[in-house]
């Protein structure tokens, strides 16, 4: 990146000042070591101010005495960080940047540097963390005493990571994974913690081999919170399909023994008097493993291809390539297409399908690139089907009909499925559903809308009459009586052109 000053843009933070935020429990400064065309460090110091930590802490909290005042929270890289990151950085965070909206975009040469940073697990959990979203690491365990070195490593590490990484995605990580490492947080955690996660952790929690631990840790070993998360990252379409199984009982004793810990210094009962360990217990006596929906919904996707004898398909936001991967997988579909607007879930998809070991004839049959669906695209054409799996919602409404111009006037394959979350089903997420009756939240932060049965069936023979095509309506999970089904699809077909006398 040149000249590497363009980072002031991107951070919204000028390099040529000293910026300060306050934090409830202390002062956050943004400013730069060094400042060159070639090299540019930015520096997030935060200090941290131990009395004022202590009386922010809930009444209800345990008192710890010396405790509260003399611990590791003011001197290491804890969830205190990741509070002043997520507020410093918070633009930044979202990916918007408009004077170098290109660069904000794409990958940039990056080096994060951490000190100091507790992580219960030690190196080795840093380098599993980190190394699956795309970085180099480098976890030094850092010893107890310099001088002593017969006693030990302590539980801290010297993390520092590289690579070529979206600015927004990097801080992202950060935010997630600091408090997993250190395994705590210094405030109660409450049911916006998922939402946090979700908005954080969205474009990349799914797909992540530790996503489990992550999950777990991120929310104190709240086996319910963690059960909602799992949810509603499944309704982003990546892949958590062992996620919602109940914890193991090694695991809910791990949880009975660290409850006192993992809430940091505001730890506090449920409403109802149960703490996380609690609840996981209550969970797995409870509940079985579960499908989880986006497993059904790529299978039932799978079948109804299979059904209407498609043999080349084109996956229009493919995002990580789940539904790719399950058509590359059965001989009868000869050519998948792939396609998706953002190059980070193509370069995602490409990993874990592994196209650079891919033996030579099933290569043949795949094709990714990127593209946008509301702009003209001759690639789009030619294939028996096209496949929209949970995109449409992610559309702005205006933007909408030029979208079905492009796939159902301009491509025009003989038949397109569409899936799109059911909004009249949410009040059976917890977390999404209004108790005083209102209507409830969407699934994703990114929807620009999720629609009732009426409102799809209404748009769907919009499009059958602008385009000719017909429509079937199909529900997708369990089609509860009185909301219907999580996932509503409609399959649409071109009827058979009469012969021409």
């Amino acid at each position: 990146m040149s000249p590497a000053t363009d980072l002031g843009f991107l951070l919204h933070k000028h390099p040529d000042r000293v910026q300060e935020f306050g934090q409830s429990f202390g002062t956050a400064r943004v400013l730069y070591p060094e400042a060159s065309e070639h090299r540019c460090t930015a520096a997030l110091l935060l200090e941290v101010d131990p009395v004022r930590l202590v009386r922010s802490r809930g009444k209800s909290s345990p008192d710890f005495s010396l405790g509260q005042y003399v611990n590791d929270r003011p001197y290491a890289a804890s969830s205190l960080l990741a509070v002043a990151l997520a507020d410093v950085f918070r633009t930044a965070r979202t990916g918007r940047c408009t004077a170098r909206q290109e660069l904000a975009d794409g990958p940039i040469p990056l080096e994060l540097g951490l000190p100091a940073l507790p992580c219960r697990g030690g190196a080795d959990l840093a380098r599993r963390l980190f190394e699956p979203l795309g970085w180099q690491v480098e976890a030094t365990a850092v010893p107890l005493d310099d001088d002593f070195p017969e006693w030990g490593d302590s539980r801290y590490v010297r993390l520092t990571l590289r690579g070529e990484v979206r600015l927004a995605d990097a801080l992202n990580h950060l935010y997630v994974l600091l408090p997993v490492l250190d395994d705590a947080k210094h405030y109660w955690i409450a049911g916006d913690e998922v939402d946090k996660l979700i908005r954080a952790g969205g474009g990349w929690l799914g797909a992540h081999p530790e996503r489990v631990l992550i999950t777990r840790r991120y929310l104190g070993r709240r086996w319910a919170l963690a059960r909602t998360a799992f949810a509603r990252l499944a309704e982003i379409g990546d892949d958590v399909e062992e996620s919602l199984e109940p914890p193991a009982e090694e695991e809910i004793a791990d949880a009975q023994h660290d409850s006192d810990t993992t809430t940091g210094t505001d730890a506090a009962p449920d409403a109802d008097g149960a703490d996380g360990a609690g609840e996981a217990a209550e969970e797995s006596q409870a509940a079985g493993p579960r499908t989880p929906l986006n497993t059904v919904r790529r299978d039932t996707v799978v079948s109804v291809l299979e059904e209407i004898g498609a043999r080349s398909v084109v996956d229009l936001g493919c995002g990580s390539g789940q539904l790719v991967s399950a058509l590359l997988s059965r001989p009868s579909f000869t050519r998948v297409t792939g396609v998706d607007v953002s190059a980070r879930a193509l370069a995602m998809a490409a990993r874990k399908l592994r196209l650079d070991r891919m033996p030579d004839a099933k290569r043949a049959r795949v094709e990714l690139f990127q593209g946008s669906l509301t702009y003209t695209d001759a690639r789009f054409a030619g294939h028996d089907a096209a496949v929209l799996m949970e995109v449409v919602e992610h559309v702005d409404p205006p933007r909408l009909p030029a979208l079905e111009r492009v796939v159902f006037g301009v491509a025009r394959p003989r038949h397109v499925v569409v899936t799109t979350p059911n909004v009249e089903h949410n009040v059976k997420y917890e977390g999404l559903a209004d108790p005083e009756g209102g209507p409830s939240r969407m699934r994703h932060p990114d929807h620009r809308f999720e629609w009732t049965r009426a409102e799809f069936a209404a748009w769907a023979a919009g499009v059958c009459d602008a385009y000719g095509y017909e429509a079937a309506f199909r529900p997708v999970g369990e089609d509860d009586p009185e909301v219907g089904p999580p996932t509503q699809m409609a399959v649409f077909r071109l009827p058979a052109q009469p012969p021409t006398p």
